[in-house]
């Protein structure tokens, strides 16, 4: 049979070899009655014994050989009484093991699954199944089969396995009922179903065209959608314009009516600038909850300054420095005032001003905290000012007994333990974690604020940097002058050249930034490879694996990461008899690979020589140590927290010997390539450019065209997002003065 060609099979499942009860995926093997067929995939909850259809693939597993990989599949409880013997052996109902089945058997012989599934009080009627165990028994087979309902249920509409074990773990038995009575409650971000999916439920369970829940659906669905591009929120008219395209059956005061519908019932949230901005519910209060929240920070938190002066001119006799006018204005905003904004380019001395309100703060006995969006971010700023510092999830602590939804131990009724907290890379921010921070500080802790705002915005929803900074309600110093150290750096004077719109010197060929002129892509692509693989090891003894990192300004496309990535492995970790491979739903993943984590996971345990900890973050960057196909997991060091990779969530990893410039911040590398050569023009603007060029330390080499640096330079289209939350600060303030 050619592999990768979609094919159905039927059979008896003879065993489960390996399952993982939080993804679902499963290692079974089926008897198809022709052979035993070892099948992989998302199988939820399968037992042997059952009957199942998959619609898959054959494939071939380097260590494991022949197999079939599962896209699809359906279940039928076993038909003969040695199926369902081994079905009820098999532990798939809590309470039944192989002496309980043997006699449940007996009692009822072929009518036993109609009993179970139908009249399960009968099951009194067996030897040793007393009434209380017999209704504990019940309540365990209507969950089983609830279970199996919404599997078969949600997979004939079009959802994946994966999306079909989100909705049963968040409404349980409840599922069915919920999504029937409203099917649109499936495109929320914890399953994340496409609308088309919904709607197809939808209109199987008679729901009308024009039913407010629909019409409500598709509003929603525009917003959470706008998520993904950074926004907050969005304007009402083009909320109704994007409705309409979901619906264009329907006429445009359907959407206008429901609107203001939801926005009486408080399930949409508006504010009015020069026009009407719509929000959902959680990305208003966050905004709302920031601005006030920041508004006590600024007048609840004035300090006094006794013999500033002479503590800062210590501070240079000890360090052997001179501070200059916006660093010691720095240093008497963040010593005065509640919360302040530290900002500047490269070479501006921002390290310099910030270990100095450390010492400062440190002297007055306050208890302080450093903390960065990323756990490469922490680790620099660690570096740099010798103090310990965490990620702002690790500072603030997951709470895993909360289910799906993240939440974090330190909040307003369990705040840190900290008099001053300090973040670092403010720019990476989104939303939704600032919020959390706030949260989870005391309300008379001072708070830090350290960014560059000329680079790119958050990956999540949000603006927060440059809003806080626009809003002009916050304490903000700008550090503008380049040290003179700093500026024999071409990488530091060209970013400062980029941000301001002129052409960065390309012409220099015995400094830190070089550029190769290129005039095909081919070329482009041949010289990065080169560079990162064979003449920067050689020249400069660089490890392409921890210090070399090519950057793209685009993921897709023939100069994008994953045509990089491609090129890239094959030169620096090919293949051989000695690597074990696995073949991922992008690409194949080979032991001694670079990766990078693309989502955030909670729940993934790592190890750290005897420290204990949870957590791989969107943009940690590790090594896959060893893949075992056996127990369907990889080893992976990310950065000395070594983790258990399960198989079936490599779809949240990828390549990194190339990633994205958006992917890079936060990030340091001691050599940065990056390839500029067509492309999309709309992702190739200025602060791309200059937050590529600020990730190199030491060496940066761009590849490819002239002209497309300078379009970059010339584009000085911001990253355009919506937001509410510098105007909801300058509302806090109005109320606070009122």
């Amino acid at each position: 049979m050619k592999e990768d060609a979609l094919i159905t099979l039927t059979g008896t499942v003879d065993a489960v070899i390996y399952e993982n009860e939080q993804t679902g995926f499963a290692v079974i093997e089926l008897d198809t009655k022709e052979e035993l067929l070892p099948v992989v995939g998302v199988l939820f909850g399968v037992k042997a014994g059952e009957e199942l259809t998959v619609t898959g693939s054959y494939a071939t597993h380097p260590r494991f050989g022949h197999q079939f990989k599962a896209e699809i599949y359906e279940r039928r409880l076993p038909a003969d009484l040695s199926a369902i013997q081994k079905f009820l052996e098999s532990g798939a109902v809590k309470g039944i093991g192989p002496v309980m089945a043997k006699r449940i058997i007996e009692t009822f012989g072929e009518e036993t699954l109609s009993v179970l599934e139908e009249t399960p009080s009968r099951l009194r009627e067996v030897k040793g199944i007393s009434e209380k165990k017999a209704l504990e028994l019940s309540e365990n087979l209507r969950a089983l089969f609830s279970m199996r309902q919404v599997m078969m249920f949600l997979t004939s509409f079009g959802l994946t396995p994966h999306q079909s074990v989100r909705v049963y773990k968040k409404w349980g038995s409840m599922s069915l009922d919920l999504v029937k009575q409203n099917p649109y409650l499936l495109c929320d971000d914890d399953v994340g179903a496409s609308f088309s999916s919904a709607d197809s439920i939808a209109f199987s369970a008679g729901i009308k065209p024009a039913d407010p829940r629909r019409v409500f659906g598709a509003i929603c669905y525009v917003l959470r959608h706008n998520l993904q591009n950074g926004h907050t929120c969005l304007g009402r008219e083009e909320v109704e314009n994007l409705s309409r395209r979901l619906l264009p059956e329907l006429s445009p005061d359907s959407f206008s009516m429901e609107i203001d519908n939801r926005l009486a019932s408080e399930e949409l949230f508006s504010i009015e600038t020069r026009r009407q901005f719509l929000f959902l519910p959680a990305y208003y209060a966050a905004e709302r909850y920031i601005a006030l929240r920041l508004q006590m920070l600024l007048y609840g938190g004035v300090f006094e300054k006794p013999d500033l002066d002479r503590r800062i001119q210590k501070i240079e006799e000890r360090l052997k420095i001179r501070y200059e006018k916006l660093q010691k204005k720095a240093i008497e905003t963040a010593l005065g005032s509640g919360i302040m904004i530290l900002t500047g380019g490269p070479g501006t001395g921002k390290t310099t001003t910030l270990n100095g309100i450390i010492s400062l703060l440190e002297e007055d006995g306050l208890r302080l905290s450093i903390a960065a969006p990323t756990g490469r971010a922490a680790k620099r700023i660690s570096e740099v000012t010798g103090r310990d510092a965490k990620t702002i999830h690790r500072l603030l602590e997951v709470d895993f007994s909360n289910g799906e939804h993240l939440t974090f131990v330190h909040n307003e009724k369990n705040p840190i333990d900290a008099d001053a907290v300090i973040i670092d890379e403010m720019s990476m921010v989104d939303t939704l974690l600032f919020e959390a921070l706030l949260r989870g500080i005391k309300p008379s802790c001072k708070l830090i604020l350290v960014g560059d705002s000329d680079q790119l915005p958050s990956v999540g929803a949000g603006n927060v940097l440059r809003d806080l900074i626009d809003s002009k309600q916050i304490p903000v110093v700008e550090l503008k002058e380049i040290f003179r150290q700093a500026a024999q750096s071409l990488i530091v004077l060209n970013a400062h050249r980029i941000v301001k719109g002129e052409m960065p010197d390309l012409s220099k060929k015995d400094n830190d930034f070089f550029f190769l002129r290129r005039g095909r892509e081919s070329d482009v692509i041949q010289t990065v490879v080169e560079l990162a693989s064979r003449r920067l090891p050689q020249t400069y003894s660089y490890s392409p694996f921890s210090q070399i990192q090519v950057l793209s300004p685009q993921r897709k496309g023939s100069m994008g990461v994953n045509v990089l990535n491609d090129a890239l492995q094959r030169e620096i970790n090919p293949p051989s008899k000695e690597k074990k491979e696995y073949r991922g739903t992008f690409c194949t993943f080979r032991e001694g690979d670079k990766v990078l984590q693309t989502r955030n996971n909670y729940d993934m345990e790592w190890k750290k020589g005897e420290e204990v900890g949870f957590g791989i973050f969107n943009g940690d960057i590790g090594i896959i140590v060893t893949i075992d196909a056996a127990s369907s997991a990889m080893i992976v060091d990310f950065e000395e927290r070594v983790c258990v990779y399960p198989l079936e969530l490599t779809a949240d990893l990828e390549l990194a010997y190339a990633v994205t410039v958006h992917k890079s911040q936060g990030s340091e590398y001691d050599a940065v390539i990056l390839p500029l050569f067509g492309g999309y023009s709309k992702l190739y603007f200025r602060n791309l450019l200059y937050t590529a060029v600020t990730r190199a330390r030491k060496l940066l080499i761009i590849v490819g065209s002239e002209g497309k640096v300078r379009a970059m330079v010339e584009n000085n289209r911001k990253t355009l997002r919506y937001t509410g939350l510098r105007y909801m600060l300058r509302d806090a303030k109005q109320e606070a003065s009122s």
